[in-house]
């Protein structure tokens, strides 16, 4: 993984730190974004599941461009062993997996560091630059 960029506030306190401003941390969900919708209450549909062909070739395009490869899902940690022998079996390159993510999607997710967020509309290619209305907080 990329060396880490070191902050400090006005008080000389450490902040957390922040990856280089050409690398990419993408946070990338598995079901229904890299291959099937598969429900927890299916998990035997898990290991089966074919990679969407455009995902695998993108999503390991940038990880070898250098940036930062996590999955993310709603799969419970009982289905880690299943998620990793899937995304190996592909051959998804990966810096890591977080599992549990909250169902139903819906998401606002809030942060004091710079979020971009993509929605996945059936098709993975190279992000473009495009302006669209997003809630922020109020000044």
């Amino acid at each position: 993984m990329q060396n880490l960029k070191e902050l400090l506030d006005e008080d000389g306190n450490l902040l957390s730190p922040v990856l280089p401003d050409h690398i990419k941390n993408y946070l990338i969900d598995i079901d229904g974004t890299i291959c099937d919708d598969i429900p927890n209450e299916e998990p035997q549909r898990m290991l089966t599941a074919e990679p969407f062909p455009d995902a695998l070739e993108i999503l390991n395009k940038w990880y070898d461009e250098g940036n930062v490869i996590t999955f993310f899902t709603s799969r419970t940690e009982e289905h880690r062993d299943y998620t990793e022998t899937w995304l190996n079996k592909h051959g998804f390159k990966y810096h890591g997996l977080l599992m549990g993510k909250p169902r139903g999607g819906n998401y606002h997710w809030i942060d004091n560091h710079l979020v971009k967020a993509t929605r996945f509309k059936g098709k993975f290619t190279d992000l473009i630059m495009a302006k669209k209305d997003i809630e922020v907080f109020e000044d």
